[in-house]
C-alpha cells in the first residue's frame, strides 16, 4: 500500500466514463495551463543532488521526471492533432522508461525541459481553448487503451500533471 502511494500519490490514472461538461473541461485545461509554473516552482533552487534523488525506490529522479513531462505532453499534443485530422488514427506509443535513461533525461539541465514545457503548454492550451465542443468527442486509438476521446485525453493529462508534480513534492518532503 505504501509503495502504491509513492508510485501514485494522487491515485491511479482515471478512465473517463463519457464526455466532460464544459466547466470540468475548462478546469482541466486551466490546470494544464498552470502546470509549467507549478513544475518550475517545485524545482526552483534545487541542486544536482536533489535533482538526482529518486521519488521512490526504483523510481525516476526528480530530473528524469522534469524531462519526462514535456516528452509525454509533446506526444499528447501530436495525438490530439492527429485525432482532429484523421479518422480514429492508431497512435504509436513510446518506451518512456527507456527515454528516461537516455543521456539528456539522466543528466541534462532541467531548464531546457522547463522552457519546452512552458512553450508547449502555451501552444497546447491555446489549441484546446479554440476547439468547439464537438471536437472533444473525436478519438485516437491507443494500442493499450483502445479508443481515447480528446475529452478523456484532456482528463488524463490533467491527472498526469498532478501525478508528476506530486512525485516531486513528495521527494522534497522526504
Amino acid at each position: 500500500m505504501a509503495e502504491d502511494r509513492l508510485r501514485y500519490p494522487v491515485g491511479p490514472m482515471p478512465r473517463s466514463a463519457g464526455p466532460l461538461d464544459s466547466a470540468t473541461r475548462r478546469a482541466h485545461i486551466d490546470a494544464i495551463a498552470g502546470a509549467p509554473a507549478k513544475f518550475r516552482s517545485l524545482v526552483a533552487g534545487l541542486d544536482d543532488r536533489q535533482l538526482d534523488t529518486p521519488y521512490r525506490p526504483g523510481g525516476w529522479t526528480v530530473r528524469q521526471v522534469v524531462h519526462h513531462v514535456p516528452e509525454s505532453h509533446m506526444n499528447a499534443y501530436v495525438r490530439m492533432k492527429l485525432a482532429l485530422t484523421e479518422e480514429a488514427p492508431q497512435i504509436k506509443t513510446y518506451e518512456e522508461s527507456l527515454w528516461a535513461e537516455l543521456p539528456d533525461g539522466k543528466s541534462g539541465p532541467i531548464e531546457m525541459s522547463l522552457a519546452l514545457l512552458e512553450a508547449l503548454h502555451r501552444r497546447w492550451v491555446a489549441f484546446l481553448r479554440l476547439l468547439p465542443d464537438a471536437d472533444f468527442r473525436k478519438t485516437y486509438t491507443h494500442p493499450d487503451l483502445g479508443r481515447v476521446t480528446l475529452d478523456e485525453a484532456v482528463a488524463m493529462y490533467e491527472w498526469h500533471c498532478r501525478h508528476h508534480a506530486a512525485h516531486i513534492a513528495q521527494t522534497l518532503q522526504a
